[in-house]
């Protein structure tokens, strides 16, 4: 609705992850590299946490946009199914054509085609968004997946992202064994409030000419007040940006003030945003 009236080429602040609205913050920057640095040396398992809303997915979709044609990955975000069902997920999302049977069947049929990929020298990459949502069994079978392997080097690489949760699940007795094979860990923080300002104004430019990248939109003010009222959680940043812009369109000022901030966290906190109350 206020795209038009400021001029954006598209949303800016739009909540769904996007990879192209990447924002390549100190701890954005060190996850993705983190990420991209395990996947290049097969280290074998890489986890990924960060609270609710932190940027952890729109990091994973842009690291699977980084890496080149010798990868072939899979992408699970569908996270409350049995262990066999991450095993055809897998098969499915990869384009391994595969005979319905027992999970020993599967397991050969997906490692004749990882031998496959590696004679070619080529690596396979399994990322599981919301990974929180396990349960152990899937998260054992998950583990299992790190025994297919050459006598040099594991056949599959996989990427668990989720929110704390995971890494509390990960540290139980149960689970030692997966915990071992843990070659990096990073845990997402926040944005600081220079940061906030920063992702903002990158946000904003995505979606800008060139001939608009001075114009201010959010003053100082404001910036300090989204800041305070998300913690510095890029979805809460979102959130109550896109709001206020709507604001500003409505009330046709194109300077978004901390006073439209404040209201739009009120009509927010009103209108009883589930997604706003996180932040208390």
């Amino acid at each position: 609705m206020y795209n038009s009236f400021y001029g954006f080429k598209e949303n800016p602040f739009n909540q769904t992850p996007d990879s192209s609205f990447f924002f390549p913050s100190e701890k954005h920057k060190s996850a993705l590299d983190a990420l991209l640095y395990a996947i290049r040396r097969r280290k074998g398992f890489v986890v990924v946490t960060g609270e609710i809303g932190s940027g952890k997915t729109t990091v994973a979709r842009t690291f699977l946009r980084r890496l080149g044609e010798s990868v072939k990955t899979a992408l699970i975000t569908n996270t409350h199914i049995s262990p066999k069902g991450i095993l055809y997920m897998l098969l499915e999302d990869l384009g391994v054509p595969y005979q319905m049977g027992i999970k020993e069947r599967l397991l050969l049929q997906l490692n004749e085609y990882l031998i496959r990929q590696a004679s070619e020298d080529k690596t396979v990459v399994l990322v599981i968004d919301e990974a929180q949502n396990l349960s152990p069994r899937c998260l054992e079978e998950v583990r299992m997946l790190s025994n297919l392997e050459t006598e040099k080097e594991k056949l599959i690489q996989v990427v668990l992202v989720g929110q704390p949760e995971l890494r509390k699940k990960i540290d139980t007795p149960k689970l030692e064994q997966l915990r071992q094979r843990i070659a990096v860990h990073y845990h997402l923080q926040p944005l600081t409030e220079s940061e906030t300002s920063d992702y903002i104004l990158h946000r904003l430019n995505r979606v800008r000419s060139e001939d608009q990248w001075m114009d201010p939109i959010f003053n100082a003010g404001a910036v300090a007040v989204v800041y305070r009222y998300s913690r510095g959680i890029p979805r809460l940043i979102n959130l109550l940006c896109d709001h206020a812009l709507l604001t500003g369109c409505l009330e046709e000022t194109r300077v978004v003030t901390p006073f439209m901030v404040e209201e739009t966290i009120t009509e927010l906190r009103f209108r009883g945003e589930k997604r706003y109350e996180q932040v208390y």
